[in-house]
């Protein structure tokens, strides 16, 4: 068997679905297993995935074990010479696992690859390659010197904003949310460390690699989406305090003296600084979500983007739920035709004809112009987010919304390719054939 890809989930089953959706693709020409191990989902993950999915092997945790535990467990299950760790809120494209394989197969030295990651809006994701933590480093990335230069080697060298993102550059950390590794350097370390139980372990992994002299490699020209805010959950303070914990596991495990001292200086103060933003800038935020809430039109656009079969079960969901925005078009495209337009629009990839390789590349050409929403066929939801570090909405059939505070008219669509309201005379008629 040429791979394994293993997938930890807690409550995320909607993402956990459109995720699925699209490995089932990826995986189509390889001789391969999937493992979803559930960490005790509340959520109905298994009861919900298991019966659409068979030729996934769902392994359910009495509790939350925690990311490293838990990949820990699938491991042990694992045939594949090569082991893929995924995130649940990750859209893969369809050609990401045969071009991942093939580069191992031409690249010795590999341990493990990463690859290009964006969020839901087609923003570069950072973390996607990055260097170890030094106290210079941390001094770079509290004080801002970092977000200031981005493209600099020496006040962002833990993003490494010198290396161009969409190139194949050799690098010291890869990301857990798409880590493809040799399944005999995982048996030689035995997998991760699980002192760490979420966040820290890629590093301390990506680290512990190259210790046996095997290179982390991150191609830059393959792209994947990861939605982020699902993994961590709703809470920002607890996200902060795991992951200042887990780096100070990190520091205390592979550090000494002073660099251990002042890192661990950083460390703290970087969980002080942190929690007064959030305190300071909540009231801020709100402000700023109730002045974009009133400047919103009521009406907006919103574009199927597919073939007819996906985008009628798109319609299907959509008209389950009682949005409180006016939906003022709609737009039924084949994949030929694909036309995305300019801004402030709602874009919903119905995946049939439509592959997920054009839905990133899409993004990626247009990012933050839209808002982008994804429907894989056959699936019963819809799931998008809009901030990458804050959980993403789901719109799916079997949990339908009651957000009809400021309604007065049921939707309904007419002429397969137009969307109206009933208590509205005005219809947006768009041809299948407009192009950009």
């Amino acid at each position: 068997m040429n791979l394994s890809v293993i997938i930890v989930s807690y409550n995320v089953k909607y993402f956990l679905e459109q995720c699925l959706c699209a490995v089932e693709r990826a995986i189509a020409n390889i001789r391969s297993e999937v493992i979803v191990v559930d960490n005790n989902s509340s959520d109905g993950t298994v009861e919900y995935l298991q019966q659409k999915y068979p030729w996934v092997n769902f392994v359910c945790n009495e509790k939350n074990e925690g990311f490293a535990k838990a990949n820990n467990k699938a491991l042990s299950k694992c045939n594949g010479e090569f082991v893929l760790y995924l995130n649940p809120d990750t859209i893969i494209p369809e050609n990401i696992l045969v071009d991942s394989l093939a580069f191992f197969k031409t690249h010795n030295d590999a341990g493990a690859i990463g690859v290009h990651m964006i969020d839901g809006r087609g923003v570069f994701l950072p973390e996607s390659k990055r260097a170890y933590p030094s106290p210079l480093v941390a001094f770079f990335k509290l004080s801002g010197l970092s977000a200031l230069f981005p493209s600099s080697g020496f006040f962002n060298k833990y993003a490494l904003g010198n290396l161009d993102k969409n190139t194949i550059h050799e690098v010291d950390v890869l990301s857990g949310a798409f880590m493809m590794v040799r399944k005999s350097i995982l048996q030689e370390l035995s997998g991760f460390d699980e002192s760490f139980f979420m966040y820290g372990e890629d590093i301390d992994l990506s680290y512990r690699i190259q210790q046996l002299g095997k290179k982390n490699y991150y191609l830059g020209n393959l792209n994947m989406i990861h939605f982020k805010g699902e993994s961590t959950g709703n809470s920002k303070r607890k996200h902060t305090r795991i992951f200042y914990n887990a780096m100070n596991v990190f520091v205390t495990k592979h550090y000494t003296g002073i660099n251990a001292w002042a890192l661990k200086i950083f460390l703290y103060t970087g969980i002080f600084l942190r929690a007064v933003i959030s305190f300071l800038g909540l009231p801020i935020k709100i402000i700023m979500n109730d002045i974009r809430q009133a400047l919103k039109e009521d009406q907006v656009n919103v574009y199927l983007v597919g073939d007819a079969s996906s985008a009628e079960e798109a319609k299907r969901i959509m008209l389950k739920h009682k949005l409180q925005k006016t939906f003022k078009g709609s737009l039924l495209i084949e994949k030929r035709d694909i036309y995305i337009p300019t801004k402030g629009s709602e874009i919903i990839f119905c995946t049939g004809a439509l592959s997920f390789a054009d839905t990133i590349g899409i993004i990626t050409k247009y990012p933050k112009k839209n808002k982008y929403m994804w429907h894989g066929l056959d699936s019963n939801s819809i799931v998008f987010s809009t901030d990458k570090n804050e959980c993403g909405t789901v719109y799916s059939i079997e949990e339908v919304k009651s957000d009809i505070k400021n309604r007065t008219a049921e939707p309904e669509f007419i002429s397969g390719n137009c969307l109206r309201y009933a208590d509205s005379d005005k219809n947006v008629q768009v041809s299948n054939t407009t192009k950009a």
